[in-house]
């Protein structure tokens, strides 16, 4: 019984394996996605970088517009409640915020898996597609600050 169990065991020549794989093969698995094996790294850069920017311009304009319709909301509400015009049951916010917080706490432990799940898949996805997606990480950073 023991003899069968040594007989099992196969040698692994990691040389070998590495000369026949590439470099991003042997940090990021065998699956490199079709992206990698279709264009050339320079093109991955400039496609993930186009996009990264545009993304990240769009959510820089849009960031602004939110903070500033949110900000101008709460300005507006204190101005009307100092002036008499609105007046907050703050028992009753506190009371609703408190039943918000434990109706997203039950959501959130049922939403686990599926959030681990779709971590999972962004992660296979990004390592599939390092160079276009270190292209769009810049891209978007560019995009933050233009």
């Amino acid at each position: 019984e023991h003899d069968s169990d040594d007989d099992s065991y196969e040698v692994l020549d990691l040389t070998e394996y590495a000369r026949r794989h590439h470099w991003w093969n042997r940090l990021f698995g065998r699956s490199s996605g079709p992206i990698v094996e279709k264009y050339s790294v320079a093109t991955q850069i400039v496609m993930g970088g186009v996009t990264g920017w545009c993304a990240g311009f769009l959510f820089q304009k849009v960031g602004k517009l939110a903070a500033t319709a949110v900000g101008g909301g709460f300005l507006l509400l204190q101005i009307a409640s100092h002036s008499g015009y609105v007046q907050v049951d703050w028992k009753r916010v506190e009371k609703d915020v408190n039943k918000a917080k434990k109706q997203l706490k039950k959501r959130a432990n049922k939403a686990a898996p599926e959030i681990n799940t779709l971590i999972e898949e962004s992660t296979e996805f990004i390592k599939q597609n390092i160079v276009v997606s270190s292209g769009f990480v810049g891209g978007f950073l560019l995009g933050l600050a233009s």
